[in-house]
């Protein structure tokens, strides 16, 4: 069965290095893909279908370029829209983005024998998830016999210091980065649980450091334990983590920490000692 997750009040931005203001911008920038871009990224949550001042609305441009953009996707095949219908919503094509993005990273194919080995032996939930900006991507995910977070796709963002992947992820990387990617990082709770105070985040990611791993309950989702460990390079920087998902109806946070650590910390050191190609 499930468990219920919260939504935070509002979504929190995507991932990434800090957007140039215009006066920062090269003269190679071309504005008009960013306003693409734009139109494409108004497609979430959930806003599926959309009618043309929504999605100028939800983009941030004017009705004109809106309407030149949403008919080029359209025709493109990005876009499509219902027989006689004002809506508009994302086409199927727009996943052969993620599916090349998804086949070119060595990482997947490294991790996904140890993602299968775990889900299989233990039954439980196991996930692949890299960094980006301050926010945690799922890659890969094996569902386990007790599935607990089913809305958790390949694809789906949370803020990585909220969680355990995140927090084995940042407590690879100096101090200063960490502060940085922590101011960065949305305030507000996902769970009337999670933890949003920036010192007590500082110190769960220097346990993660000294532990070697992490393990958070209720943070990102009501009922859910998450306990990971940071897949590393040969120069030490965390390029994925291994994380493994139980309810909290059959584990305490205690006994997932003792007798899941192990497998996540193994797998990611496996991981980390093969030679990975970098995207």
């Amino acid at each position: 069965m499930a468990s219920a997750r919260l939504s935070p009040s509002k979504t929190p931005p995507a991932a990434g290095p800090r957007k140039a203001t215009r006066a920062e911008r090269s003269s190679l920038f071309v504005g008009s893909v960013e306003k693409a871009f734009q139109v494409l990224e108004a497609f979430k949550g959930t806003q599926r279908m959309m009618t043309m001042a929504e999605i100028a609305r939800a983009a941030g441009l004017d009705r004109s370029a809106t309407q030149r953009l949403v008919h080029t996707m359209e025709q493109l095949g990005y876009l499509r829209r219902p027989p006689d219908s004002p809506l508009y919503g994302l086409a199927s094509k727009v996943l052969r983005l993620s599916y090349n993005y998804l086949r070119s990273r060595d990482l997947i194919e490294r991790a996904s024998p140890y993602l299968l080995e775990i889900s299989r032996t233990l039954g439980e939930t196991s996930n692949l998830q890299e960094l980006d900006g301050h926010e945690i991507v799922f890659l890969a995910r094996f569902p386990g016999k007790h599935l607990v977070n089913v809305d958790f796709a390949v694809g789906y963002r949370l803020p990585a210091a909220f969680t355990a992947s995140g927090r084995a992820m940042l407590s690879r990387l100096d101090e200063a980065q960490r502060k940085e990617l922590l101011l960065a990082t949305p305030r507000e709770p996902i769970t009337p649980f999670t933890e949003t105070d920036p010192k007590l985040l500082l110190e769960r990611i220097d346990e993660a450091a000294k532990q070697g791993y992490s393990a958070v309950m209720n943070q990102t989702m009501v009922g859910d334990i998450s306990v990971a460990a940071a897949i590393t390079d040969h120069h030490g920087v965390p390029i994925g983590a291994i994380n493994i998902s139980v309810p909290t109806t059959r584990w305490t946070l205690d006994k997932a920490a003792e007798q899941l650590a192990p497998h996540v910390q193994l797998a990611a050191t496996s991981i980390s000692q093969t030679k990975i190609a970098q995207p």
